[in-house]
């Protein structure tokens, strides 16, 4: 009778290894949390978050609530990312716990399998006197106001804010998608401003901070105001940090800091214009106090009520013009961190925040 051949040393010792590599990267994932559980106060040492949260993060090292963090057990990995696009793709990799971004990603990840919870919510008090964005209007091209914009090719990308925008703008302007030619471009960078000033479109939503280099930059370029709030602001993870037990009391600590952060940038706006835009955006100071003048003073909702309610109407507008399923947007928040933002703001947050 043969005997079956052994296996080889070197195959035994690598299976030791990824059995055991294995059992400890379980140990080191916190135990489940139910969705519906209080939060956990005391954050194991060691517990990492992984965030990309650039303008915080500037915020955080800047006024010295980096040490809050880290008093608190919070070990937070930063990563250069923000955004839809990018957010989704780190999560699908799983290289990130959470993203700051407006409200459209958590729409797309769920229409595209990526379960994703928000756990902040931040408002601008003063939303249409200082809004995200405004029209740009490429030169020689005559619009005046939001009813002109029938028969013109409007920048258009359907999985990010802008898009959403662009189809708000249409319906308060009694128009549908028929009125205009949507022409489908990836927003990243200036990519808006340069397909304006080379006429490849004839409007286009561009950061407001944008609208004094883009009409420098184009002589004749015009903007004109969307009328509309597009003031959304929030942080969201993915589901399964939120809940792992070690991230999710992690994930309180963070968001205490970041209302903490928020509120300092509201009141240190110079400091801000130099540790961020400066620091980090490498723009001049004095184009630096240009962007931070056209920031309106954001806030800590008291509720999500109006948030939510507002993030349903997009979801259902982007589901009946882009053929989504219809989603209901109360899935994706978890409305356990609202006591967290509401508690840290105290006596600052803003109980007013219409609809």
């Amino acid at each position: 009778m043969l005997t079956p051949p052994r296996k080889p040393f070197v195959a035994v010792l690598a299976a030791a290894l990824l059995a055991v590599t294995a059992a400890c990267a379980k140990d080191q994932a916190g135990a489940n949390l139910e969705l519906t559980a209080a939060l956990p106060d005391s954050v194991p040492s060691g517990t990492e978050l992984r965030v990309g949260d650039p303008t915080i993060q500037a915020i955080v090292q800047a006024s010295g609530l980096d040490k809050e963090l880290a008093d608190a057990g919070v070990t937070v990995s930063w990563a250069n990312i923000s955004g839809g696009p990018k957010s989704i793709q780190a999560f699908r990799a799983d290289k990130l716990d959470c993203s700051a971004v407006a409200d459209i990603p958590s729409l797309f990840a769920a229409w595209t399998g990526t379960s994703t919870k928000i756990v902040f919510q931040s408002v601008t008090v003063d939303p249409l006197e200082f809004p995200i964005y405004k029209l740009g209007v490429a030169p020689g091209v005559s619009v005046s106001s939001i009813a002109d914009l029938r028969g013109k090719k409007i920048a258009y990308s359907a999985g990010q804010a802008q898009g959403a925008l662009v189809l708000r703008v249409l319906q308060k302007a009694g128009l549908t998608r028929k009125d205009v030619q949507l022409i489908e471009l990836t927003s990243t960078g200036d990519s808006y401003v340069t397909a304006l000033g080379g006429k490849a479109v004839d409007v286009a939503p561009i950061a407001a901070h944008q609208v004094k280099v883009f009409q420098a930059k184009h002589p004749g370029a015009t903007t004109v105001g969307a009328g509309i709030r597009d003031d959304a602001s929030t942080l969201y993870c993915l589901t399964s940090s939120v809940e792992d037990a070690d991230k999710a009391a992690a994930l309180k600590a963070y968001v205490a800091v970041r209302t903490k952060a928020l509120l300092w940038q509201n009141e240190h706006r110079d400091e801000y214009a130099k540790v961020y835009y400066q620091a980090v955006e490498g723009l001049t100071a004095s184009d630096a106090k240009d962007v931070v003048a056209t920031l309106g003073t954001k806030a800590v909702p008291a509720t999500w009520d109006n948030a939510i309610q507002r993030l349903q109407e997009t979801a259902d507008l982007l589901a009946a013009e882009q053929g989504h399923d219809r989603l209901d947007v109360s899935t994706l928040v978890d409305r356990r961190f609202e006591k967290v933002q509401a508690a840290t703001a105290g006596a600052r947050v803003v109980s007013g925040d219409a609809a």
